[in-house]
Order: C-alpha cells, then sequence, then structure tokens
C-alpha cells in the first residue's frame, strides 16, 4: 500500500467545496488515500468570503460556515510558524503574480506537494499545479 500523497489547496477550493458539491465528493472519496492541507490564511479567507457568497446566492451564510467545519475535518490546516521559513522563496516565486498567495507557495515546498487550485497565478512559481477537472488523475495515482 502506498502512503498518502500530500496535496496542497488554496482558498478558491476551500470555497468551491463549501457551495459546490464536485470538490466536496473528492475531498471525501479520497481522504483516506491523500493528505490534503491548507495555510491557516485559506481557512480564514474562506470564512471572510462565505456571507458575500452565500447572500449573491440567496444562501444562509450559516450553513457555508459548517460545510466549511466539515471540510476542516478532512483538511489539515498548516500554521504560519510551520511555512514562515519559506517566505522568502515563496515571495520570490509568486511577487509578479499575486503576492498575497506567498502562504500556498510555501506551505507546499514545506510538504512537497502540489497545489490544487483554480487560480493562475500559481502557475510558473516551480511548484506543481492540479485544476478540480484534472485533480483526480492525481488523486487516483494514490490508490
Amino acid at each position: 500500500m502506498r502512503s498518502p500523497k500530500p496535496l496542497v489547496l488554496d482558498a478558491n477550493i476551500l470555497l468551491r467545496a463549501v457551495f459546490g458539491v464536485r470538490v466536496r465528493e473528492l475531498l471525501e472519496s479520497y481522504e483516506e488515500m491523500a493528505e490534503f492541507y491548507t495555510p491557516d490564511v485559506c481557512f480564514e479567507d474562506a470564512r471572510k468570503y462565505i456571507p458575500d457568497i452565500a447572500s449573491r446566492r440567496r444562501l444562509d451564510p450559516g450553513v457555508g460556515f459548517a460545510v466549511l467545519d466539515q471540510i476542516a475535518r478532512i483538511v489539515e490546516v498548516v500554521d504560519r510558524s510551520l511555512y514562515e521559513e519559506y517566505e522568502e522563496l515563496a515571495r520570490a516565486r509568486i511577487s509578479s503574480r499575486d503576492p498575497d498567495d506567498w502562504p500556498v507557495v510555501a506551505a507546499a515546498l514545506l510538504l512537497k506537494a502540489p497545489i490544487w487550485t483554480e487560480d493562475q497565478d500559481f502557475f510558473g512559481a516551480g511548484v506543481a499545479t492540479w485544476t478540480s477537472d484534472r485533480i483526480e488523475l492525481y488523486l487516483q495515482d494514490s490508490e
């Protein structure tokens, strides 16, 4: 049996898991075969955007927060104290795109893991990236 493969999620994937079905299904289906991580700031960002997105979709934000809490049982939060040693390198890799995304790159460098994202800003940052339409190829390879 193979050891679980690590994968770092950015905030947009967390939000897709909250407001969609497919990402949440993938997380639940592969939680025993993969290790899902996200920097602490991604959960903070998701919490910040849930009320606005829920309002635009005429949904109860409380349900969104509850789903995010369920996702937190599958996706392990990486504390800044663990990934901050990679801050300078991560900022250098992502600075021309979106410097606020450095924690995701830093966590990926720390964990030696690819990033699951829909954000094009990560492409070219020197870390493998997977989008939702292809992530199952990576996850199936861990079976």
